[in-house]
């Protein structure tokens, strides 16, 4: 197993995370039992594997309780980083939900319990909250630092703009900063290049992917002339959207061809391409039974070529938004290396346009 820093810290992390939604959830997304995502958990440290995700609504806690109580027997927690969340509603009172001091210090508490831990390794805030004061939302997760609840904090699902005003206030304020995001990211979903990647880049974060195979699409069971009986988008689940869905089933293709010309599944394929791009540090795995796990986890030993990653490069590609491609025409003598993991491979195509 490769381990990489996340972000500025010194703390390692697996190439692979496992993700743990699934535990005690709902057939839509996958009903994993206690038993089963102990086997799960003794599958993922076996290969390695040292970050373990969840969060507080997962399943409204019991995610958090059935980790904690694997992790609790015989010496787990001493070989894994657990990493988990605070941000949605948890209740139905008015401060039972978003990011106030309130709302973090109470969920804090509530999740260290359901875990059975004296500290959280990786804390995130799991979406925005446009209420409350960044100022609040910081000085909160500091404190939690500080008292030793927790390591480490990171965001997820924030807008580029909203990073950069929670790590402005952290500076302004000696809190600490965010060392990680958590973002979905895939061969389907490439919105994160235009300013997600860049800024993790830029500001030394670790990206944490969720949904890498985008719920399951990019696993080569889903085909234009043929769908899987089961699955989360066959039971209706919608993340994420699809906007284009000839574009998808042309990646879906290559993804398909480059398997089987390797023997490997495409959810190796598709894993591998996110493994080796720029500023990704772990991708979050899943699965509905210990099969699955098993060949999500064979994907940190696969390596895609050069040819076949171009390929995939290719086929994904989205179009380059503005300001990104006036920068492209008008400011190649200034760019840094940063904007030219966004900007570059789309040289050739305004060359032929």
């Amino acid at each position: 197993m490769e381990y990489r820093y996340l972000g500025r810290s010194g703390l390692k992390v697996s190439v692979l995370t496992m993700g743990t939604m699934t535990f005690g959830g709902s057939e839509k997304i996958g009903n994993t039992s206690p038993a089963d995502a102990a086997r799960q958990v003794d599958m993922c440290l076996d290969a390695g594997i040292n970050l373990y995700d969840t969060a507080n609504v997962y399943n409204a806690g019991v995610s958090e309780e059935i980790l904690g109580d694997i992790l609790a027997e015989n010496g787990r927690r001493q070989k894994a980083l657990v990493a988990t969340k605070v941000r949605f509603r948890m209740g139905e009172g008015p401060n039972e939900a978003g990011l106030s001091r309130h709302h973090i210090m109470e969920q804090c508490k509530a999740s260290l319990r359901r875990l059975k831990t004296d500290v959280i390794d990786l804390y995130q805030v799991h979406e925005w909250d446009g209420r409350t004061p960044i100022e609040e939302t910081m000085e909160a997760l500091d404190t939690l630092v500080r008292h030793g609840h927790v390591r480490y904090i990171g965001c997820s699902n924030y807008s580029g703009w909203h990073i950069m005003k929670a790590q402005a206030s952290a500076d302004q304020r000696h809190n600490a900063r965010f060392i990680s995001q958590q973002i979905h990211y895939s061969l389907h979903s490439r919105d994160a290049e235009y300013e997600l990647v860049p800024i993790s880049q830029d500001q030394g974060l670790g990206m944490l992917i969720w949904s890498p195979l985008a719920g399951g699409l990019l696993s080569g069971k889903y085909r234009r002339d043929s769908q899987p009986e089961s699955g989360r988008h066959v039971g209706g689940f919608r993340e994420p959207p699809v906007y284009d869905w000839d574009k998808l089933y042309d990646t879906i293709d290559v993804i398909v061809a480059i398997a089987e010309a390797r023997g490997v599944s495409g959810a190796q394929v598709a894993l591998s391409w996110l493994l080796g791009r720029p500023g990704v540090t772990s991708v979050i795995i899943g699965g509905r039974n210990e099969k699955q796990f098993a060949d999500n986890i064979a994907a940190a030993d696969f390596k895609l070529s050069a040819e076949e990653r171009a390929r995939l490069d290719a086929v994904s590609r989205p179009p380059l938004l503005y300001p990104y491609w006036h920068q492209s025409f008008t400011a190649q003598d200034r760019l840094g290396p940063v904007d030219l993991d966004l900007i570059a491979p789309y040289a050739e195509e305004f060359k032929r346009g």
